[in-house]
């Protein structure tokens, strides 16, 4: 009897068991225009493992699916890469409904799933490196602090060659196609470094450990299966995912000058069309993002491969204007670094705008190497003027730096 929803074989002993939530949006403050997927994985060998599960309310889904395979019964382990509610979510479920010989996750794990579901679930920790037995085949287990939650770790089947990496290279993308493969390569390519910006980038540093920690083990890897979006199987496309990995994690500046700004009357606009002109005479590559019509993770996501943020607002009611507000307060969690910028903003009477936005921005170590901008109701010719050259001083400084 065909069924709603049916697994998928991806190996000769791995099936992809996961959900696509077509309808999600926001994802923690982060926009997911294109939805999502909660990837969950089944290793069938002499014994059973189920790697990772979905966010609640997708449940049914995945044990649907399970179904296709076999009794969910008859799943011996339970394994929990990374403790987040969109993985771990229909853990209490889970373990009710396959009573699992074990469930397995990392030793940070174990207090951060008691403190999620404060219902005594069963947890046997691994150690990094340790290994599972399946009878015919094992699960090794690597501990990946911090990319992304201190207790994440991503586990390895040598038997089909499959690296098992949670959130690590994944992205927001819900789609029928299960590969990065068989879709757009821009799509790919923008998901994948919006990921990166808005979840990734502030674990930075870490991140490069985690890889060259990864890298060590010489893991031979025909499959690359994330917790989000499509998997990566093509040789070609794996290298290009960890190199990015490493280049994003270094964050070297770049040519790129992202201008964010809004605008109440239309004369911070301005000036932020005068400064962008100036920044391209200097030879930087202005990307002027009006926050009227961009959401916060956009602007995350131009940033990451920038090497000058320009910020401007309006005075209201003696602050800046709420909508760069909170983009300001967004890009200070997400610790981008290695930019140059400056502060903008027209204002009427006060003026205390573009001030606040270059304690943000001091706030966040980005170099203002021009000092403050302000005009004052509308600008002149003058004024545009004075922004073209102020674009220009900020465009020179970069250009110094790439």
């Amino acid at each position: 009897m065909t069924q709603a929803f049916e697994a998928l074989k991806l190996t000769d002993k791995v099936y992809w068991v996961g959900a696509i939530d077509w309808s999600i949006r926001n994802f923690h403050g982060y926009l997911t225009s294109r939805g999502t997927t909660y990837n969950a994985f089944l290793v069938v060998g002499e014994k059973t493992a189920l790697i990772d599960t979905v966010k609640p309310g997708f449940g049914d889904e995945m044990m649907a699916r399970i179904a296709s395979v076999m009794d969910p019964s008859e799943i011996d382990f339970v394994i929990s890469n990374h403790a987040e509610m969109d993985h771990s979510g229909c853990l209490p479920e889970t373990v009710a409904t396959v009573r699992p010989e074990k469930l397995i996750a990392s030793k940070a794990a174990v207090p951060a799933l008691a403190q999620h579901f404060h219902n005594g679930l069963d947890v046997t920790a691994v150690a990094n490196g340790e290994t599972l037995s399946l009878g015919d085949s094992e699960l090794t287990f690597v501990e990946t602090k911090m990319l992304h939650w201190p207790e994440s770790m991503v586990t390895y089947f040598g038997a089909d060659s499959v690296l098992f990496s949670q959130d690590a290279f994944g992205m927001h993308l819900a789609s029928a196609e299960r590969y990065v493969d068989e879709l757009p390569w821009d799509i790919v390519e923008y998901e994948t470094a919006k990921y990166f910006a808005n979840i990734v980038l502030p674990y930075a540093p870490v991140v490069l450990k985690a890889l060259s920690a990864l890298d060590d083990l010489n893991l031979d890897v025909d499959l690359l299966a994330t917790d989000h979006g499509p998997l990566w199987r093509q040789t070609e496309h794996m290298d290009w995912v960890t190199g990015k990995y490493h280049e994003w994690s270094k964050q070297e500046p770049s040519k790129k000058a992202v201008v964010v700004y809004d605008t109440m009357w239309g004369s911070t606009d301005k000036m932020a069309r005068a400064i962008g002109e100036g920044l391209s005479d200097g030879g930087a590559h202005p990307k002027l993002m009006p926050l009227g019509g961009t959401h916060r993770s956009d602007v995350a996501t131009e940033v990451l491969t920038a090497g000058a943020l320009v910020v401007g607002s309006p005075t209201l009611n003696k602050t800046l204007y709420p909508t760069v507000a909170d983009v300001l307060a967004y890009l200070t969690g997400l610790t981008p670094k290695n930019l140059v910028g400056g502060a903008f903003g027209s204002h009427g009477w006060g003026g205390q705008g573009s001030a606040h936005v270059k304690e943000a921005l001091e706030k966040m170590k980005v170099d203002l190497v021009a000092e403050e901008l302000k005009i004052q109701y509308v600008p002149d010719g003058d004024g545009l003027a004075q922004c073209r050259a102020w674009g220009k001083t900020i465009a020179d400084a970069l250009m110094e730096r790439v």
